[in-house]
């Protein structure tokens, strides 16, 4: 038996058929030989949770490969198309929703103009008449869905999916969304600030090397997702990351809407971008706005962008200096500018951090763009519903008769 691995006498834990289609999925054993060689588990054992796993759908036999010698071993398979998962990134005014297949890639998706603060019922039935079209576009049903993934601009009460006193969502404090979704589905359902789901899916997506990231939205406010050891970091409540409302000195005349007075947000957000420009006589009512009034030119613009990220640079060399990650990444509206705005937060971020963090550091624009929430969604509820030991809950269940 290999180092590390063992095998649960009831069929389950590291030598159970969840542990065999994470090695499968992964690729890192794909016939059963591998399977028996890399678990240690009898060739007879491996093949009843290969077996399992077929019943299951959740593997097939994708045929044979060159042998060295005798019958070609038989490749198996992870089925992504086995089920798919419902993804939603909420944001102030838009969104963003997805049915997605079991490897995270989108079916169906689709933008579209939301107002969060029309309060829980009227949104979450305007999500759900969506998610019933987006179903009949893939050619899928409810029966399909398994699992359920939510992004929202609020803390999040760790494990409940309930928001906790979210500034910008009248009327959702305390509002079980899983509960509300129970009613539709027979699925789990996540729920998490949508800066964590950022975070996911562009570490997913084009990080994967990196263990330490730093993934900043910027947008109409200012959040920061946290990757640690390759896995989301919500801290003791669920409020880590919220660099939104660290203090800027020197401008105490700012208040934010959290009640106190010079708050990163307040000072180079997108609603305070645009506030700003909105004084001096430009149109501007959101962060997209700021935005292209950029890309058209509009020197006021630039500059305050500019000045923004020199604002957020200031915060960020205390989180490189203190968290030294190994990538940070600048995403949301305002991070579209990214051009302007990593101009100015590398210019006070690298002369404020000390040299040896920021060695190797890389201070990048999102890769997703807008996309960023949805995919991290999605990774969200596949890896909570193909979890070794969820998958072993699922094969023990019995599979009707057809």
């Amino acid at each position: 038996m290999l180092t590390g691995e063992r095998t649960g006498t009831d069929g389950t834990g590291a030598g159970g058929a969840g542990r065999v289609l994470q090695l499968i999925r992964e690729g890192q054993a794909v016939t059963r030989a591998d399977l028996a060689r890399r678990t240690g588990l009898a060739r007879s054992t491996v093949a009843q949770r290969v077996d399992a796993l077929i019943a299951h759908q959740l593997v097939y036999e994708a045929g044979g490969r060159a042998s060295t010698g005798g019958r070609p071993p038989t490749v198996l398979a992870f089925n992504e198309r086995a089920g798919v998962v419902l993804a939603a990134d909420l944001g102030a005014t838009h969104s963003r929703l997805a049915v997605a297949d079991l490897a995270g890639e989108p079916l169906v998706e689709q933008a579209y103009d939301l107002d969060i603060a029309a309060g829980p019922a009227a949104v979450l039935e305007w999500i759900q008449a969506r998610y019933e079209s987006l179903l009949a576009d893939a050619g899928r049903g409810p029966a399909d869905v398994l699992g359920i993934g939510v992004g929202i601009p609020a803390p999040v009460a760790s494990g409940r999916g309930e928001p906790v006193a979210p500034p910008i969502m009248p009327g959702w404090d305390g509002f079980s969304i899983p509960r509300w979704f129970a009613a539709h589905y027979d699925a789990p359902v996540l729920v998490d600030n949508d800066v964590n789901i950022m975070a996911l899916g562009e570490h997913w997506t084009h990080w994967r090397d990196v263990e330490h990231l730093l993934y900043v939205k910027v947008g109409t406010g200012i959040g920061c997702g946290i990757v640690a050891d390759r896995h989301i970091h919500r801290g003791a409540q669920g409020a880590a990351g919220d660099i939104g409302h660290i203090r800027i000195a020197g401008h105490d005349d700012v208040v934010c809407r959290c009640g106190n007075v010079g708050c990163l947000e307040a000072v180079a957000g997108g609603r305070a971008l645009a506030h700003r420009l909105t004084q001096a006589g430009l149109e501007a009512k959101t962060s997209r706005d700021v935005v292209g009034l950029v890309r058209a030119g509009e020197p006021l613009a630039i500059q305050i962008v500019r000045d923004a990220g020199r604002h957020l640079g200031e915060v960020l060399a205390g989180a490189v200096n203190f968290f030294n990650p190994g990538a940070v990444v600048v995403g949301g509206d305002i991070g579209d500018a990214h051009q302007q705005l990593l101009a100015g937060v590398r210019e006070v971020a690298i002369r404020r951090s000390l040299p040896m963090a920021t060695r190797d550091l890389r201070m990048v624009p999102s890769q997703l763009g807008d996309r960023a929430g949805v995919v991290g969604a999605a990774i969200m509820v596949i890896e909570h519903v193909l979890d070794p030991d969820a998958i072993d809950r699922v094969v023990r269940t019995p599979v009707p008769l057809t």
